[in-house]
């Protein structure tokens, strides 16, 4: 199925059969996958544990939280993401599948941060990074609580007190002198969502090119925010090298839960292993072509799955 996923690039049944190097006709292989995807008791605590010894760095980590979604006919799939980072990356570690669309509830963000607990201990989380989905009450009580460092970025209408004064404002107002690419740590910590942490903001340009205050709340270490946050898009990159830039995974015609965890726990299994791949050929084989802006020609997860043939490649042990 690795092998398959990354030749043919998309998790159509019938065209990952035709990729398998079994012997067996396409039809046989499809069903194979067919069955494999219906029944198979694959362990998902199994699987991020194998990623974790897979990874190129070693802890404690930063972490990136994110949903990403698709539909297909009139079924909604929602997959609430955990990823650690990495150079640019996000190696996706944990997943749940949402059986709603929209946001991801408390409980369902505080059971994917427990099961990573659980298999991995607090020890190994340097931060926590989200988007602005993720700053609830609840869900700041519960990573205060935890002791969790985390680096959040919150809407900038959200209200603030000064516990100190009692003063309440809105986020925006002390920020609001800013100027494009000007940053200020504020050296107090404050009640945010009735929660106490800390507030560091930054006026920079968005997707569209418009300015706008990026403010971040913090557990502690502020002066960390903004760089810390900064690596929260590299989950994005994970997405897309599922989706349009990589695995295709809105081709999939799989409407029930179960089998779509298996799909996406397999799609995480080859993510990981087309990104190693990739640096070891990157480092030992073709190195990839830097453009005159210092970026290079193309991704080292597009290094594997670019080539011409991906027959007999492997890891070596060196790369890992």
């Amino acid at each position: 199925m690795i092998l398959a996923l990354c030749k043919v690039q998309t998790v159509s049944f019938y065209k990952l059969s035709t990729a398998f190097e079994s012997g067996s006709d396409a039809l046989s292989c499809m069903r194979r996958i067919q069955r494999f995807m219906s029944s198979y008791a694959l362990d998902f605590d199994l699987i991020a544990r194998l990623v974790m010894l897979l990874l190129p760095h070693k802890g404690p980590y930063t972490l990136s939280m994110d949903r990403t979604n698709w539909q297909f006919g009139h079924t909604d799939i929602n997959a609430l993401v955990l990823g650690i980072t990495y150079e640019g990356v996000a190696f996706p570690i944990l997943f749940r599948l949402l059986p709603k669309r929209g946001n991801s509830n408390t409980q369902e963000r505080i059971d994917i941060i427990d099961r990573f607990i659980k298999l991995f201990g607090k020890s190994s989380i340097e931060s926590l990074t989200g988007d602005r989905e993720f700053v609830g009450e609840q869900w700041l009580e519960y990573l205060n609580r935890e002791g969790i460092p985390y680096h959040l970025r919150i809407r900038e209408n959200f209200w603030v007190k000064d516990p100190r004064t009692g003063k309440e404002f809105k986020a925006f107002w002390v920020f609001n002198r800013l100027q494009l690419k000007q940053s200020m740590i504020l050296p107090h910590i404050y009640y945010v969502n009735n929660q106490l942490c800390y507030l560091a903001a930054a006026r920079l340009k968005n997707q569209e090119g418009k300015p706008e205050l990026q403010i971040i709340v913090s557990y502690n270490r502020p002066e960390k925010a903004l760089d810390s946050y900064k690596k929260r898009w590299q989950i994005e990159t994970c997405f897309r090298a599922m989706k349009s830039s990589g695995f295709n995974v809105e081709d999939t015609h799989l409407t029930h839960l179960d089998r779509i965890e298996r799909l996406f726990a397999i799609m995480i299994i080859a993510f990981t292993w087309a990104y190693l791949t990739g640096i070891h050929k990157h480092l030992f084989i073709v190195p990839i072509r830097i453009l005159k802006h210092g970026r290079r020609a193309k991704s080292i997860f597009k290094l594997l799955l670019s080539a011409k043939t991906q027959k007999g490649i492997n890891i070596p042990p060196e790369a890992l």
